[in-house]
């Protein structure tokens, strides 16, 4: 369903980003087993917020990722999306090393690390995905994957300088497509 304001082609009127904030406060999760995936997220070392029950038929399990802003739901009776069919959650990390061994160390199945030859972002389809970390270890471009016992699609992000329009054009912690497709979206 689309916006009645991108239906009447109407993206000029649309007003600038920055009138209000708008934060991301929850990920809802679908599940088959509430307890199966509270014991997963726990594995992850993820806070665990609140396990409320209703009845038989309605309960909620929230966790929260370390030093993460956004929490998780997930349970009984919270969504009509398939489980299984979250993917590609990216769980930004300031050294991905580091959180892929203490993930395997939680006993968390995780790919090895990969890296996008493209430079702005993982392609879905694998095609310029080569094993590995980015070379220069530059921001934004390291990756490892893994999935929840439903299926739900998780990436680790290795980012150590946060993206912004101020970039200049040869920063070395981003690759050059990054910092290239930042610059083409500015406004002239």
């Amino acid at each position: 369903m689309e916006n009645a304001l991108m239906q009447q082609g109407h993206e000029a009127d649309i007003p600038a980003a920055g009138v209000f904030d708008m934060k991301i406060e929850i990920v809802v999760i679908p599940v088959t087993d509430a307890d199966r995936a509270k014991r997963f997220y726990s594995a992850l070392g993820w806070q665990l917020d609140l396990d409320y029950s209703a009845g038989d038929d309605y309960r909620v399990i929230q966790f929260t990722p370390p030093g993460s802003g956004c929490s998780v739901m997930f349970g009984k009776n919270m969504t009509v999306a398939a489980p299984g069919s979250l993917q590609a959650v990216h769980l930004v990390v300031s050294d991905i090393e580091v959180a892929r061994n203490e993930l395997t160390r939680r006993g968390i199945v995780i790919s090895e690390p990969f890296h996008d030859t493209g430079g702005v972002f993982h392609h879905s389809d694998g095609k310029e995905v080569v094993d590995g970390l980015n070379p220069h270890r530059q921001s934004y471009a390291s990756y490892a994957s893994f999935t929840d016992p439903d299926g739900n699609g998780w990436v680790l992000q290795e980012v150590g300088a946060r993206l912004s329009a101020d970039i200049e054009m040869n920063d070395p912690r981003f690759t050059r497509e990054i910092v290239k497709a930042i610059h083409a979206s500015l406004p002239v």
